[in-house]
């Protein structure tokens, strides 16, 4: 099954109660690249714990991050360390290039039922970057990776969590992401998934981060989150 690319309409989301939204790159657009000051102070968390020079642990944070799914659960994994004060190093950035987004957040608010935020980040990172994008008041919920027991997406077990926790049906659920391989459970739980892609000329994605026509755990495919939002509206 090809995702399908052009603006969904209400009938499709219809049976939708409860809205997931993942967070980074998926509430606010790729270009605003939060990640890439969190992505440092990752890698200067790694430098400073083994001794490595930059280069060395960055190379070490990126394979601890394609093998655990977050370089955190590699170093847990690997070196026992404190998820609460790597969380913290990571997390402090500089908010502002996060701009409101009035339209989005009047769409947010008009979706029928519940809304969530299910990040491998924390909480404090969620609140922070959707106050700035103007849509915190509009969630119910923020699921992080604390929540998550620092199993983050795309485990399934996390997944069973979020959906036990607050009681999710997830025959009756939508799925907002920005990574394909986050939404194979979510599809496989009976949500609609929806990917969200980086605008027009975007260049930042690595290899596996890119999508596939073919791909079958996504149903729709969309580079602008308020349109398509208001499509269903």
């Amino acid at each position: 099954m090809t995702a399908e690319t052009s603006l969904p309409s209400k009938a499709d989301f219809a049976h939708v109660t409860d809205w997931v939204f993942d967070l980074d790159n998926t509430l606010y657009p790729h270009h605003v690249d939060l990640f890439a000051q969190i992505d440092k102070n990752m890698t200067s968390y790694v430098a400073d714990l083994l001794g490595l020079d930059y280069d060395e642990a960055r190379a070490l944070q990126k394979k601890y991050y394609h093998e655990h799914g977050t370089t955190l659960a590699g170093l847990m994994h690997h070196h026992g360390i404190d998820p609460h004060h790597f969380l913290d190093a990571a997390h402090k950035i500089d908010y502002s290039p996060v701009l409101a987004d009035a339209d989005l957040a009047d769409a947010i608010k008009a979706l029928p039922g519940r809304k969530f935020i299910f990040t491998n980040g924390t909480v404090k990172h969620a609140e922070a970057a959707a106050r700035a994008l103007g849509v915190l008041d509009h969630f119910e919920d923020i699921f992080d990776i604390v929540a998550a027991d620092f199993v983050p997406k795309p485990a399934n077990a996390t997944y069973d969590k979020f959906a036990s926790l607050h009681r999710v049906d997830t025959r009756h659920a939508a799925m907002f992401e920005d990574l394909p391989r986050n939404l194979i459970v979510p599809r496989l739980l009976g949500m609609k998934t929806v990917l969200i892609l980086p605008e027009p000329g975007y260049k930042g994605l690595e290899r596996w981060e890119e999508h596939n026509d073919d791909d079958g755990n996504i149903d729709f495919v969309t580079n602008k989150l308020s349109d398509f939002l208001n499509a269903i509206l």
